[in-house]
């Protein structure tokens, strides 16, 4: 279970972003607060938040000018305390001409939840205008277990938090300024924090917006996390922030009684905010393969393992073909990102065929759900315990809750532009 905890009191300047053990009367029961002045809580000034120069590579696939990116989408998830992975029915197979419904708070039930337990996600149209369009965002977000010692379900927060920014990046208006990842994360926080039904909670955060040019746009906030693999190799990884082991940024409401009594105990609050995420930018090409996850998958499979992983699937479809020049992409992705599409053998027991997004998606949350409960090989987490604590005897991997969403882009010709 993670903690909350708060950083230590100082008149210092800007949050450093290391990692820093904190003392017994140091850790609080309490995370960032909501801003706004409807809760009376006082928010610290921004802390020192990085962004990532674009990545840059040689061209690749298609080049047509008039050609447009599309988005093939796929999640899938499985909660900590079902054993019975099935990816079958763990799995959502995104449509971008599903219109996004406002959520209206408290009226939502639990029993319609995806069982993810306290992960969530979200995938929605950027804008509601034409699904033709083609830009995407979506993201998870992970809820912090430590809320559950003070009587509040973690899953409460972490599902309306992916609720509201699908509603924010759906609703955005068309024809005016784009909005960023930031701005629908914070968009989604905002409703979080004026969600009457949202006593308490917390959650680290990560969003993702796919642009009409084959732009990507992430921010990330705390231990959930993304990796772009392109053409067999590990093309950019997201870090984790964290501000102690197994403490990592997060968004949360922490009622005014809380707040009180961690200051009664010398403590300050720490105030993570949307603002505090990391924004990476990237330039996506063709065949790219975008993976977002929460912790259950980073806290136990390495990077090279999702690789092979999904190396495995694309190069056993014919999505990546191994050649003399090395790796490529097939020019035509179409016949596997079409459910109609499917081959026999990827048609589950129910008949119903899968598309390739979805298959990376049940393939990764499966060796990660394998790992989890795997006590003899060691995973990342394993290792992290014995960087910080060199004593202690943590072998095999984490169960956890684990989420996953997949977007495989393909580059497709554009219609061609008659000349007068």
């Amino acid at each position: 279970m993670r903690r909350l905890t708060c950083s230590p009191s100082s008149s210092s300047g800007p949050r450093i972003r290391e990692i820093q053990k904190l003392s017994g009367g140091q850790k609080l029961r309490a995370a960032a607060a909501c801003g706004g002045a409807s809760r009376g809580i006082q928010i610290r000034p921004s802390s020192t938040s990085s962004t990532r120069p674009p990545a840059t590579a040689a061209a690749s696939g298609p080049s047509g000018g008039n050609n447009k990116y599309v988005y093939n989408v796929a999640a899938s998830y499985i909660a900590k305390g079902n054993p019975n992975f099935d990816p079958e029915t763990h799995v959502f197979h995104f449509n971008p001409y599903n219109r996004v419904q406002p959520p209206k708070p408290g009226k939502k039930s639990k029993s319609s939840r995806p069982d993810s337990g306290q992960d969530a996600f979200f995938v929605s149209r950027l804008g509601s205008g034409s699904p033709g369009a083609g830009e995407v965002a979506l993201g998870v977000a992970d809820g912090v277990g430590g809320w559950m010692d003070s009587g509040v379900d973690p899953a409460d927060f972490s599902h309306a938090l992916c609720d509201y920014m699908a509603a924010a990046a759906y609703e955005q208006p068309a024809g005016g300024n784009a909005l960023t990842a930031r701005q629908v994360m914070q968009k989604g926080y905002e409703a979080v924090c004026h969600d009457r039904t949202i006593k308490a909670g917390g959650s680290t955060a990560v969003v993702a917006l796919l642009r009409e040019k084959g732009q990507l746009e992430v921010a990330n906030l705390g231990d959930s996390g993304f990796i772009v693999l392109r053409l067999n190799g590990v093309h950019a990884a997201s870090e984790p922030q964290i501000h102690a082991f197994n403490t990592p940024f997060q968004l949360s409401v922490v009622p005014p009684s809380m707040l009180l009594r961690a200051a009664a105990f010398g403590g300050a609050q720490l105030m993570d905010q949307p603002r505090d995420a990391e924004l990476s930018r990237l330039q996506l090409k063709h065949g790219d393969v975008v993976v977002l996850a929460t912790d259950g998958v980073w806290d136990n499979l390495f990077n090279q393992d999702i690789l092979r992983i999904v190396s495995r699937r694309m190069i056993g479809s014919g999505a990546w073909t191994t050649t003399d020049s090395g790796v490529q992409v097939a020019p035509d992705l179409k016949p596997f990102t079409g459910a109609e599409n499917s081959s026999t053998e990827e048609k589950g027991s129910s008949g119903h065929g899968h598309t390739l997004q979805s298959l990376l998606a049940t393939d990764i949350v499966g060796f990660a759900k394998s790992a989890s409960r795997n006590s003899r090989l060691d995973g990342p987490f394993a290792k992290e315990v014995r960087k910080y604590y060199p004593h202690e005897a943590w072998h095999g991997g984490k169960e956890d809750d684990i989420c996953v969403v997949v977007a495989l882009v393909s580059e497709e010709e554009g219609p061609i532009k008659a000349k007068l």
